[in-house]
């Protein structure tokens, strides 16, 4: 009978050292899979970059600083408020709708330096913005299906200098309008773009009144570049805020030349709802 409760107990004894390591390997398993280990520390910086930008950040301690980059929006620096703080964590919520969470662990001598987010698995990709915040990522998928759309529509244009400014295309999604430019350079000289803006303005100007003008900045455009090579045609798209043009009103786009003269613009007036086109 001794002998039967011997190797009861040992059967038992080793199930639970068996056990045990399964189980943790689970728990590191679930771990790595949804944050991410960083380490920082006191007399270094932490440069975390996001594939998108930053919409929120939250620390979990005041032992931790953070603040984006200057003048750049996804790039979060990191480090320690103090030596040996206790383990902590980093909420960063981003314009693509995605958040992630890392674990923040003290480290002098190793800390992470440069780390690439997106290698960090989301822990979400359903996070809802607050009334009246786009979701970046869905403008921007909006705005190069209306770049591909072969439909073309507006047909506002105006050439001088041999260089052509074209409103080819007027796109609609969830508030948001897509405006698709089309910039041709017939010369021989690169065109370089000081500005191109969009604004709303009096259609008719009294010498006597001062014009009001309310500019519209740009959500997003599929193209930073500012240069029309000669003997060339770029063809961009500007995501604007959904608005509509009043009563004896213009919306103007100018394009102003870099240390040139050769400036254009074009006129689109309050017929604009019907050049818009649904997008999908």
């Amino acid at each position: 009978m001794k002998r039967i409760n011997y190797l009861f107990l040992m059967s038992l004894l080793l199930a639970s050292v068996f056990a045990y390591p399964q189980t943790n390997r689970r728990e590191t398993a679930f771990y790595e899979d949804h944050y991410k280990n960083l380490q920082i520390g006191y007399s270094k910086t932490t440069s975390i970059v996001f594939p998108y930008p930053i919409k929120s950040i939250d620390k979990g301690s005041a032992d931790v600083l953070v603040q984006k980059a200057k003048e750049v929006e996804n790039v979060l620096l990191v480090k320690a408020a103090r030596q040996y703080f206790f383990q902590t964590n980093l909420t960063v919520v981003t314009s693509d709708a995605k958040l992630y969470v890392f674990v923040l662990n003290y480290d002098e001598d190793c800390p992470d330096l440069n780390i690439k987010a997106e290698n960090a698995a989301a822990a979400s990709k359903e996070v809802l913005f607050a009334s009246g915040n786009e979701n970046q990522k869905k403008i921007e998928q909006s705005a190069w299906l209306a770049l591909s759309k072969k439909i073309k529509a507006g047909g506002v244009k105006k050439s001088k200098f041999q260089i052509k400014l074209e409103v080819s295309g007027i796109f609609i999604h969830e508030d948001v309008l897509y405006l698709r430019v089309a910039l041709e350079n017939k010369s021989k000289i690169n065109y370089d773009i000081d500005q191109l803006r969009f604004f709303i303005r009096d259609q008719r100007k009294s010498k006597r009144t001062a014009s009001q003008e309310i500019e519209i900045q740009p959500l997003y455009c599929t193209s930073s570049s500012a240069v029309i090579p000669d003997k060339s045609e770029v063809v961009k798209v500007f995501a604007l805020e959904k608005f509509t043009i009043p009563e004896n009103k213009l919306l103007t786009i100018q394009m102003l030349e870099k240390n040139g003269g050769r400036h254009l613009e074009v006129n689109i007036k309050k017929n604009l709802a019907d050049k818009v086109i649904p997008l999908p």
